[in-house]
């Protein structure tokens, strides 16, 4: 299920919001004092002065908001929280959050919720074309399925919810569905082939001779745990490294 601070963060791009920080707190789903809190703490920046110097947030802060909650949800301290945000560049927008969120967000086991035609149209806030429901099956937004006895209109889906707000605002850019197939087998192919070097490089160099060197099962499962906690901060070094890198493409291939 969507947490409050991600439905927010779905839609802050929608319009140029500027919030109090009591309206902040309530479209995010914290009090007044996790957000003053998070702000002392360097992970969410000053808001903008208004009129009378009350406080205004945009939807940088909401979006910033709901990653925080995801990286809670998998199970890092606030130490380790503040590590990830201060590793973030200073320029990205709600949008790039937002997709950090999604991608964190794929890594809480068992995320995939199966649903219903009308439900999912409900969580999309718009009804869905068949076209509609072919590309974001094809972004992985979603599977198709039915019931066991597989009868008229009882289709089912299996959503992930951590990137079906990214999906549906995705369906409005005016890309080919084969187009987006063809991304898709690019993307799959060097997620595949980066993971697959990443672990063997952890395994070779920091499993492998810590299990040599200890036999405490105590300390064998903190290894465990410290790898799975590595998963969201990966997750950030890719998605940086990869923003990155098409700017840069983007720049050498249409200038500016």
């Amino acid at each position: 299920m969507e947490t409050s601070a991600g439905n927010a963060a779905d839609t802050a791009d929608a319009a140029d919001v500027r919030l109090t920080v009591d309206e902040l707190a309530a479209r995010a789903g914290v009090t007044v004092r996790t957000v003053r809190f998070y702000g002392t703490r360097g992970l969410l920046p000053p808001p903008e002065l208004g009129p009378r110097r009350v406080g205004r947030y945009g939807p940088g802060h909401l979006s910033r908001l709901a990653l925080i909650e995801e990286l809670q949800h998998q199970g890092l301290t606030l130490a380790a929280i503040e590590r990830y945000v201060r590793g973030l560049p200073d320029d990205l927008s709600a949008h790039d959050l937002a997709i950090h969120r999604a991608l964190v967000a794929s890594w809480t086991p068992d995320g995939a919720e199966e649903t219903t035609r009308e439900r999912l149209e409900r969580r999309a806030g718009r009804p869905l074309t068949e076209a509609d429901i072919d590309r974001l099956a094809a972004m992985n937004v979603l599977e198709r399925g039915t019931d066991a006895e597989g009868s008229e209109g009882s289709e089912t889906f299996r959503v992930d919810p951590g990137l079906l707000g990214l999906g549906v605002q995705l369906l409005d850019v005016p890309i080919a569905l084969e187009t987006l197939l063809a991304a898709r087998t690019v993307l799959l192919e060097h997620a595949r082939s980066t993971a697959r070097e990443l672990t063997r490089l952890f395994h070779d160099e920091v499993w492998g001779p810590y299990r040599e060197q200890e036999s405490d099962p105590a300390e064998v499962e903190a290894m465990k745990s410290l790898s799975a906690h590595m998963q969201p901060l990966v997750v950030q070094a890719l998605v940086t490294a990869f923003q990155r890198s098409l700017k840069q493409e983007l720049r050498a291939t249409y200038g500016g």
